[in-house]
């Protein structure tokens, strides 16, 4: 990630109506969850509370500012890989980390057949990470998928000691292809809603099949049967 200006760390800290760092739901999760005295204590442990306290759940894609902001996350209690990078990023700016978010295209082999028939393709655009800026550097951190799914799927859950990268690994425990990462598309203040927005509509015009019912975690069950 290109060094931000100071200008540009200070953007990192304030709310967004996406990133709403300052909603009360946001900041009781907070104070609930926040361990350790220094800042990377903190990003730590707001990392393993995101990625196992909220589940993940690709089958409820809003794109609206609404949809994706923290507190909505936290009110459902679960959302997908962009929801879950916007929350620990309000939950960061909130303790007074500066915190962006990151996009990557990735193929994704860790699916099910309501996802692959409503995408149409093994590729996600827009797979949303959360960049911390700790120790003066940028950080990677993907809180997006909780332990019990990864456990289902036998992929290596991602941990974070807030120094090294933490993305998706290619293989799975067994060998298996899990992810690939075909393009990063950097790392902005807010989320890039309407280029978002643009590319699910030109790449996914079936999307809406996910909302015609269906369970996320009873057909990840089904598919790993």
């Amino acid at each position: 990630m290109e060094e931000f200006s100071r200008a540009k760390l200070e953007e990192c800290l304030r709310p967004t109506k996406i990133i709403d760092s300052n909603n009360s739901i946001v900041t009781k999760f907070l104070e609930e969850n926040r361990a350790g005295e220094t800042s990377v204590e903190h990003a730590i442990s707001l990392y393993y509370a995101v990625r196992d306290k909220v589940r993940y759940d690709a089958y409820h894609i809003d794109l609206s500012s609404e949809g994706l902001s923290a507190s909505r996350a936290l009110e459902l209690n679960h959302g997908w890989c962009v929801s879950k990078a916007v929350l620990l990023a309000a939950l960061c700016r909130a303790c007074n980390i500066p915190a962006a978010l990151g996009y990557a295209d990735v193929k994704n082999h860790l699916s099910t057949e309501r996802l692959r028939e409503a995408m149409g393709t093994d590729v996600f655009y827009w797979h949303g990470y959360t960049a911390i800026w700790l120790n003066d550097t940028w950080v990677k951190a993907t809180p997006a998928f909780n332990i019990g799914l990864c456990e289902k799927f036998r992929i290596k859950p991602l941990e974070f000691d807030g120094t090294e990268d933490s993305i998706y690994h290619p293989f799975d425990l067994d060998g298996r292809k899990h992810m690939d990462y075909l393009s990063y598309k950097g790392e902005f203040s807010d989320v890039p809603l309407e280029r978002m927005r643009t590319d699910f509509f030109k790449f996914y015009p079936k999307l809406s099949i996910l909302k015609q019912g269906g369970d996320f975690d009873s057909e990840v069950d089904i598919e790993v049967s």
